[in-house]
């Protein structure tokens, strides 16, 4: 046979020689399948971001209330006020504390689900983590308020432990304290720890799954106790997961004003800012500022994260 016949002809039709050109330039075939996600991501998404940056270096005018479209930092300058600094202290504060109260809660958790699970009951595992996922967002957090009110569950255990006085010292501590749970910064951050700590436990439970079981046991026939395994064997290698969950858990309690408004004290957070700016207060340039705060922070943070090997464990 000769290289001639042993070489199929080229096929007829539109879709044919398509098919063949397809076949003969792959690249082309990518280009063409990342072409919609691709202008999507950097039309609607980083163009809005553009556009919302742009805002942030316009200012309002004192007299009329209209917006001075001309370059300046004096809208910048704003957010170094006392009321504005004191928001966004408030609501990074929140979002580390969060964070931190997270990884304490889900390394546990995730490490048992890691070690010791197996077949279906790793099936239970993960129906468990990600069922309150499947439940609306403000049902959720309603659910909490009404959990959290003084006619609530939580202060009902409270009475018949008799440990009412307890936790009306705790309402009583300045700043963090309030009338009631739901009405307090205490309340806020127990929904948010709720609801974002699924987004901690897997990455964890992923992360502790890849440390080689041989490194524990041989830590172990070295004599070293259960703690400094944990110390410098265990902890270090799951830092990139407990860094990948931070990653969700920091930014979306950074942004969100769901909750803030819903359970809370009422001291605003940049969500909550950023959303009265640009709705009742008709200040977009403030609202286009403190936007950018969170995109500078978590920036900051990704890169840190990533230098960590964060997104390995994702």
């Amino acid at each position: 046979m000769s290289l001639e016949t042993a070489i199929l002809p080229g096929r007829q039709g539109a879709f044919g020689r398509l098919s063949d050109l397809f076949w003969r330039r792959p690249k082309l075939l990518i280009l063409l399948l990342l072409l919609p996600a691709g202008l999507w991501l950097g039309i609607v998404y980083l163009g809005s971001l553009l556009a919302l940056l742009l805002q942030s270096f316009f200012h309002i005018d004192d007299f009329s209330g209209l917006i001075v479209h001309q370059f300046t930092l004096a809208t910048y300058a704003e957010l170094f006020k006392p009321q504005n600094a004191d928001v966004i202290i408030r609501t990074v504060v929140m979002a580390a504390v969060v964070t931190l109260a997270s990884a304490i809660v889900a390394f546990p958790i995730g490490y048992l689900a890691a070690r010791y699970l197996r077949g279906g009951w790793k099936a239970v595992f993960y129906l468990a983590v990600t069922l309150p996922l499947w439940s609306s967002y403000l049902v959720k957090v309603y659910a909490w308020k009404l959990i959290l009110a003084k006619e609530g569950i939580l202060n009902w255990v409270f009475a018949e432990l008799h440990l009412t006085p307890l936790l009306d010292a705790i309402l009583t501590i300045p700043v963090i304290g309030g009338n009631s749970l739901s009405f307090s910064f205490i309340g806020t951050f127990l929904v948010f720890l709720y609801i974002w700590l699924p987004y901690m436990i897997l990455p964890i439970q992923a992360a502790v799954e890849r440390v080689p079981v041989n490194l524990t046991d041989a830590a172990a026939d070295l004599g070293a106790p259960p703690l400094a395994t944990f110390r410098h064997v265990i902890f270090p290698l799951a830092l990139p997961g407990i860094v990948a969950g931070s990653i969700f858990t920091f930014s979306l309690t950074l942004g969100d004003f769901i909750i803030p408004q819903i359970v809370g004290n009422g001291r605003l957070f940049i969500g909550q800012v950023v959303y009265t700016q640009q709705g009742t207060a008709g200040n977009i340039p403030l609202a286009a500022a403190f936007t950018v705060v969170p995109i500078v922070i978590m920036g900051l943070y990704l890169w840190g994260a990533r230098r960590l090997g964060a997104f390995d464990a994702l």
